[in-house]
């Protein structure tokens, strides 16, 4: 494979080797931090890339174009030993086998539209269905089967920019729509993304990423034993085909109640298939970044908060997940071995007129971010 060097870093290579067969910690003095890139294939005539970026402090991600899937996370554990954090493969040709999303980027709408189709300024639209009769992750090819375009910018920190145009009418979506995604590896144990788009008409947007999580680092040890807090008073409820009802509860006296820090397994099993389902966090502003989750896991240590600008977060424990796919290390990746805290928008906004509006217009400016940040406890 050709490698390209981009910010001429010494020693990045056997460090991500080292990384992900957990070695001990390196010295932060040792590290230089930067960005290296690397041929991983071809598709629809495109060429895939995959790019890694390691800060001072030795943590590492990994991120593909094809999709703007993030591959790996790797941070080290309360003993140093360091693995990802994250699900994710080694090549191409196993995401090319279409996996349930593992770290990519959605839209243009992420998590589902109900029938597939929605009314905007009197204007009806017919969406491709892809979950039943439903609408999930923007269709049958959304932005994660999709190759971008990366640049890698002169910034102070490692980070990649990925843009991509979504034509007028892709996947039934009105409006030529610009997207660009950057990535941002900080020194303070962060990835950082900042979601941007601009269109020429009127279209419902909704981007997140779909990485899914155990910060044990195995996917051999369950989520369930997991501890979770979410700041979210209310969510919004489902029918049976996980289309919200329009309703907005209250979280209290039922298991979705995260208010109070409690171990993922405590409730599930008074959750019908477990947990697949948006909360409505308690902002303060509808602008400002804010701490607005956080999950902790005794073996490894490992503490992540989240942060966004966004309304919503959907909570899913890994429920589809049946061993089909098989990670890095060969271990099948079985029901609630992964959960996934995606930042979103309201699902079915378009079709529910009592949601926040993810309406993006003409003249206007998309701009969300969302963080995860990572702390080691003794």
């Amino acid at each position: 494979m050709k490698i390209t060097s981009i910010f001429l870093v010494a020693g990045i290579l056997s460090f991500v080797v080292a990384s992900c067969n957990n070695s001990g910690s390196n010295k932060s003095s040792d590290i230089k931090a930067g960005v290296t890139k690397t041929s991983w294939g071809e598709f629809d005539g495109k060429k895939v890339e995959l790019f890694t970026l390691v800060n001072h402090k030795g943590d590492t991600v990994t991120i593909t174009n094809y999709g703007g899937t993030i591959t790996s996370f790797v941070v080290p554990d309360k003993n140093g030993n360091h693995s990802s954090i994250i699900i994710g493969f080694d090549s191409l040709k196993t995401y090319l086998q279409k996996p349930p999303y593992f770290g990519a980027l959605i839209g243009r709408y992420a998590n589902r539209i109900g029938g597939a189709q929605f009314t905007l300024n009197n204007n009806e639209y017919k969406l491709n269905p892809n979950d039943g009769k439903n609408t999930l992750h923007g269709g049958l090819k959304g932005f994660d089967k999709v190759v971008w375009d990366a640049t890698i910018p002169s910034d102070s920190v490692p980070s990649i920019e990925l843009n991509y145009v979504s034509k007028d009418g892709e996947e039934g979506f009105p409006g030529n729509l610009k997207v660009m995604v950057k990535y941002t590896l900080t020194d303070d144990h962060e990835l950082k993304i900042e979601y941007n788009a601009e269109t020429d008409k009127p279209t419902p947007i909704n981007l997140t990423n779909h990485s899914y999580f155990n910060l044990s680092g195995r996917v051999t040890n369950s989520i369930l034993n997991e501890t979770l807090w979410i700041d979210a008073d209310k969510y919004t409820p489902v029918d049976s085909t996980l289309i919200p009802t329009g309703e907005i509860l209250d979280v209290k006296g039922t298991p979705f109640d995260f208010t109070s820090a409690k171990k993922i397994g405590v409730s599930i099993d008074s959750v019908k298939g477990g947990y697949d389902i948006n909360y409505v966090l308690n902002r303060k502003d509808s602008t400002s970044l804010q701490k607005v989750a956080e999950v902790s896991d005794s073996i490894s240590g490992r503490t992540m908060e989240v942060y966004t600008t966004q309304p919503g977060i959907q909570f899913y424990t890994g429920n589809f997940l049946d061993g089909k796919f098989t990670n890095r290390y060969g271990n099948p990746i079985t029901q609630h071995s992964a959960l996934c805290l995606e930042t979103q928008h309201f699902p079915d906004s378009p079709n529910k007129p009592g949601f926040p509006s993810a309406t993006l217009n003409p003249g206007e400016k998309f701009h969300q971010e969302t963080v995860y940040k990572i702390k080691v406890n003794d």
